[in-house]
């Protein structure tokens, strides 16, 4: 939130140039003939966010083989949620924006929830909220990371390298092997990670889906097959890299990323149909489908709440899961700024952060003012 704040504040003084400039100078890094020479935004937005994608992968696996998503009982409603959370979004979105075709690039902006300020929102009330709704909108956000991974791999993706391609399959066989051999040792993974993520940059592909390619390969034993400390390489990762993230991969990412210049904005600008469709889309679109999604599985008999959670908590949780900012912004990037709609980067980023603050603030006072946790059982 700081970082997003130095943004806005960056972009909006006398520091504008100073801040354009700095997103804009070339690094280069360089081996023989051989290199790659970015701009820092995009170091940021394909290096660093690799590392984030990482995590997110080390996360699915583990939820997966050992957590919450193991359970076939535990994953049905979040699952649904997910799924409802992203499909009516997008098709809001779509529909808002159908008669322009370039505008319709950025239909998976709303679609996307930012784990990191949602449950920030959640630890701000305290013992308010119960346990297993911290957890359940965790499950929502890891899955929905995972279609968002789906959707940058099949919808985002360039002209692709079918060299490079080669490249990063023989460097995911190596890490294969490796992993089979039962290798625990951190630096085969970091040396055949970093070649992959060269691989799929230059492919074509999304540098940060090699983020979570890797983190497939990574060992895990479920609790009952660890060691005597009880910790496998995959928890040793996660648990090592979560405080650089959390303090430094996505501040920065928010920082290089936030930063819109409201000098002469109207409130006619929040009409414009891409800011539009994307503040519907996170407020109106995430609630409704998420809730609505959920409403119709606990009904049908499919799925049950979960413990002490009341169907208040359910709906204050659906509105947090309108704040987009991280992933909405990613994907944003990804939609206008690849893909020659430089105009909309504006645009965009209003309605991520209009629709963000509409769902953080009013997902905050449902959860705060009304709703009271159910009796255990």
């Amino acid at each position: 939130m700081a970082a997003m704040a130095a943004a806005l504040i960056a972009a909006n003084s006398g520091l504008s140039a100073w801040y354009d400039r700095l997103l804009d100078v070339h690094a280069v890094a360089q081996v023989g003939e051989f290199g790659i020479d970015k701009p820092i935004l995009l170091w940021i937005n394909d290096g660093l966010m690799a590392v984030f994608f990482f995590l997110v992968g080390l996360e699915l696996k583990r939820e997966i083989m050992a957590g919450e998503l193991s359970d076939r009982r535990k994953v049905v409603l979040p699952l649904v949620a997910a799924f409802g959370g992203v499909v009516l979004p997008a098709g809001i979105y779509a529909w808002i924006n159908r008669d322009n075709a370039l505008a319709l690039n950025g239909w998976a902006i709303p679609a996307a929830t930012d784990i990191a300020f949602a449950l920030g929102v959640l630890a701000l009330l305290g013992k308010r909220v119960p346990v297993a709704l911290k957890v359940f909108l965790a499950s929502i956000a890891v899955i929905d990371d995972l279609a968002a991974i789906v959707i940058i791999a099949l919808f985002y993706t360039s002209q692709l390298s079918v060299g490079s391609l080669l490249f990063a399959a023989v460097f995911l066989a190596g890490l294969l092997a490796v992993n089979r051999m039962g290798v625990t040792a951190k630096t085969p993974y970091l040396l055949l990670s970093v070649a992959l993520w060269v691989a799929v940059l230059k492919s074509g592909v999304h540098a940060t889906l090699a983020g979570v390619a890797v983190a497939a390969f990574i060992p895990f034993r479920p609790p009952k097959k660890a060691g005597p400390d009880g910790a496998t390489l995959l928890e040793e990762l996660e648990h090592g890299l979560q405080p650089w993230v959390a303090y430094g991969v996505l501040p920065i990412f928010a920082f290089a990323n936030a930063g819109v210049a409201l000098k002469g904005l109207t409130f006619d600008a929040l009409l414009q149909p891409v800011p539009l469709g994307i503040t519907v889309g996170l407020f109106l679109g995430k609630q409704c489908g998420v809730f609505g999604a959920s409403f119709l599985a606990v009904k049908a008999g499919i799925a049950r709440l979960p413990d002490r959670v009341t169907w208040t908590h359910l709906y204050g949780v659906s509105l947090l899961c309108g704040i987009g900012f991280t992933m909405s912004l990613f994907i944003g990037g990804l939609a206008f700024e690849q893909s020659g709609g430089q105009s909309n980067t504006f645009d965009d980023r209003l309605g991520i952060l209009a629709g963000s603050l509409l769902s953080a603030v009013s997902g905050a006072i449902v959860l705060r003012f009304f709703a009271r946790p159910a009796p255990a059982g």
